[in-house]
């Protein structure tokens, strides 16, 4: 088990690197010595993926890319999101994107019939996107320089959020189906995130959803988060996600930090 977040030990396999593929797996503790030990192999772990993200970080600023971490429950309209996005920004952008699943090439191969490169990532019994896994799969995609890279975690609202990736933004995507209380149930995540994408807003008029109550509970966990409405389904709202876009490249091309992950 995964002594950081529970999960099962990596088992990822990264399309694109022979038969095999890329595998990984978290180190862990074999003593058993309590929750003192725990702590050290919990910092270890993070530590390690810290430098695995310095790393993706440093390419990502060498090449001009914008980074972006997709966080979510599964269901949330994350894939949606991203196939509605290059079909509209394909013209401005070369937009490359990393997928995370525990298992098929579903998602990948939805995202390269709407125009762009992806490499999936399988992460077997893991439930979350690590660094190095990122790490080895930008060695399959290489995305070029002065592009916008997605990386599509797997659909967690838990364990992604203490793994940087490399990443200038986690933006964390909610869908009205959800419920209005997750900031307050998953506060980890929400207090990660830079940006809040409240999806499927065009079925509010059947659902119980509190919107303002929402925004105002990820305020109450995170202060500094942005919020933006939309449905990747009908369009609602995406020009205010495109638009967030380009300023948050223009923020990053300026030099200045544009993320609280690991700067």
């Amino acid at each position: 088990m995964c002594s950081v977040c529970g999960c099962g030990e990596g088992e990822a396999h990264i399309e694109g690197q022979g038969p095999e593929g890329h595998h990984h797996h978290h180190h862990h503790s074999e003593t058993g010595e309590g929750s003192t030990r725990l702590l050290e192999v919990e910092q270890d772990i993070l530590a390690q993926n810290d430098a695995y993200a310095a790393a993706n970080r440093r390419l990502f600023d060498e090449r001009g890319i914008l980074a972006l971490n997709l966080v979510s429950s599964p269901g949330s309209g994350k894939t949606s999101l991203l196939t509605r996005s290059i079909d509209a920004l394909r013209g401005e952008w070369t937009i490359s994107v990393i997928e995370g699943d525990q298992q098929t090439a579903n998602d990948a191969q939805r995202i390269r019939a709407s125009g762009a490169a992806a490499v999936q990532i399988n992460t077997g019994k893991g439930c979350h996107l690590d660094a190095h896994m990122v790490g080895h799969a930008l060695e399959t995609l290489q995305p070029p320089p002065d592009s916008l890279l997605f990386i599509e975690n797997v659909g967690n609202l838990v364990c992604p959020a203490p793994f940087d990736l490399g990443e200038a933004h986690k933006v964390v995507i909610l869908s009205v189906t959800e419920g209005d209380d997750k900031p307050l149930k998953y506060p980890d995540m929400f207090h990660a995130s830079d940006l809040l994408l409240i999806n499927k807003i065009d079925l509010l008029p059947y659902v119980e959803f509190d919107l303002q109550g929402c925004i105002a509970a990820a305020r109450r966990v995170n202060p500094r988060i942005k919020a933006l409405q939309l449905s990747a389904s009908s369009g609602e709202g995406m020009p205010d996600w495109y638009a967030w876009l380009a300023a948050a490249y223009r923020f990053e091309r300026s030099g200045r930090p544009a993320g609280a992950q690991g700067r």
